[in-house]
């Protein structure tokens, strides 16, 4: 039996509990889901939702407020709906979709809504950041004076890009695009560069290649990978590249430089036309929504250079039978500062990167080149555009005479020396060094095979004679004529067998 003092007790809880005040009502508004479909909800009863509001369907999952219509809203869900079923609650939650941000992300691969695909814990962050912000003013902006170096010639000499510029990687199918993405995040293992890799629909075979290449190249400690895979819903495909930019925006704030490549937009294109449709949005041209324009603007204005960090987008666009003038292509082209264009027929050519020199553009990059590289890659487009009219010419059989077989000659050898393999980024100096030998004409009487190992052999030359090329590039300085010439020599001295990179140049 229980003593005076339990009785005691209890009786002085229950007057605590009587006199405390009551509890506050809490409001709570629950609606009801009418239709359930692949990737969207129709729901009713929740005449206060706003616009890009999560609900809460129960069983962690959510739904994002698209259309508003009177008695009516249209919901995206971000994640499988089966277990969803008309008539089902849905609760308001007064927030918007966010994701965990900060340094605690580096090295683990996440989901649109930032939860871990790798097997791991949750990220250990507590900071959560809204997918959807405004772009930063112009007067908040820097402009674009430092170079972000990929590792690959055909880039870094003709096509450059600066830290905080938006280049687009544009071409058919199977010519190298995520290729050049992959090799421009491993280049950044030395320069403190972060970098944030979006797959959006990509299979996931292809996504564990791109893990694989990250983590075998030693970036997986200074890299996100954000992934929406093809079989995810289409809403956690259109969220994927704004968690990831949103992750970008609070590294940048850090101070850091930042590096996002989205892979690609045009399946986020297609996800983005797949929910609007199944919304009974109104259809436009290729049957995308008239706002698919805004979507992706509102993305790529987010990046730039910025007075502590900087944001280098390198979004990725598919098309179909090399056709530039398709409604996605020409939007993303007049969005971003430039295009770096892979072309099929170079890839018929065994020519990798396939960059198309005639069509790919850097409208701000150039400004941040380094001045050694500028004078040096000045006419390398000229070269090859005349090699390239010439060689058109010359299948037809006509009799040249002997300066076109040396200019012949002269634009194979560059064409030779701007190839390169995959996962093989080359440093600036050694760069510089490759191209000014093919462009006076050292590489002109080799070979294929015997050009691929002369470049070699001046690679090894380089990295023998130490950082004084590396520094006249650093120094901002031109290359005049005595650095010139004494490169040179030691190129024609390292081809021949012999010699070694000089041991001063003249800074």
């Amino acid at each position: 039996m229980p003593n005076d003092m339990d009785l005691r007790t209890t009786d002085d809880l229950v007057q605590t509990l009587l006199d405390a005040p009551p509890p506050k009502p809490e409001v709570c508004e629950i609606g009801r889901v009418a239709e359930i479909g692949d990737g969207i909800a129709i729901v009713t009863g929740l005449a206060r939702a706003l616009v890009d509001e999560l609900l809460d369907f129960g069983g962690g999952l959510t739904g994002i407020v698209f259309d508003l219509e009177q008695n009516r809203l249209g919901v995206v869900m971000l994640g499988p709906s089966g277990a969803v079923v008309p008539g089902s609650d849905v609760r308001r939650t007064g927030k918007v979709v966010s994701v965990p941000v900060g340094q605690a992300l580096l090295g683990r691969v996440v989901d649109g809504l930032g939860r871990p695909r790798d097997g791991g814990a949750p990220p250990e962050t507590d900071r959560l950041h809204p997918i959807e912000s405004p772009a930063p003013p112009i007067l908040d902006r820097a402009p674009v004076t430092r170079p972000l170096a990929t590792g690959l010639k055909a880039i870094d000499a003709a096509v450059p890009v600066g830290l905080g510029q938006r280049e687009l990687i544009i071409g058919d199918r199977q010519t190298g695009k995520t290729s050049i993405a992959i090799d421009t995040i491993l280049n950044q293992k030395n320069t403190g560069v972060l970098c944030i890799y979006c797959a959006i629909g990509q299979r996931g075979d292809a996504v564990a290649k791109v893990l694989g290449a990250i983590r075998e190249g030693g970036m997986l400690d200074q890299s996100i990978m954000v992934v929406a895979g093809d079989e995810e819903t289409p809403g956690l495909s259109y969220v994927a590249p704004y968690a990831a930019m949103t992750m970008a925006e609070d590294l940048a704030a850090e101070g850091h430089d930042v590096l996002v490549v989205l892979d690609d937009l045009t399946h986020h294109a297609h996800s983005y036309r797949e929910l609007s449709l199944l919304l009974r949005r109104p259809p436009g041209r290729e049957a995308f929504p008239g706002d698919i324009f805004f979507v992706h603007a509102r993305l790529l204005e987010r990046a730039g250079q910025f007075k502590g960090g900087s944001i280098t987008a390198l979004p990725v666009v598919e098309t179909q039978a090399e056709n530039l003038s398709a409604y996605i292509p020409t939007n993303l082209i007049s969005i971003t500062d430039g295009q770096i264009y892979l072309s099929p027929r170079l890839v018929r050519k065994n020519q990798f990167p396939a960059v198309d020199l005639g069509v790919s553009v850097s409208r701000v990059g150039g400004k941040a080149q380094n001045r050694a590289f500028r004078d040096v890659a000045g006419n390398l487009r000229v070269t090859l555009s005349q090699f390239e009219e010439l060689e058109e010419f010359a299948r037809f059989g006509t009799r040249l005479d002997d300066d076109t077989r040396k200019r012949l000659a002269r634009g194979a050898a560059v064409r030779h020396a701007l190839r390169q393999a995959e996962r093989d980024p080359m440093p600036a100096d050694e760069q510089l060094c490759v191209l000014l030998a093919a462009m006076a004409g050292l590489l002109d009487d080799k070979a294929e095979p015997e050009c691929a190992e002369a470049m070699a052999r001046i690679r090894a030359a380089v990295r023998a004679g130490g950082p004084m090329t590396r520094d006249l590039i650093v120094s901002g300085k031109r290359l005049d004529d005595a650095d010139r010439a004494r490169i040179l020599d030691q190129a024609r001295a390292a081809l021949a067998g012999g010699g070694r990179w000089p041991k001063a140049l003249n800074v």
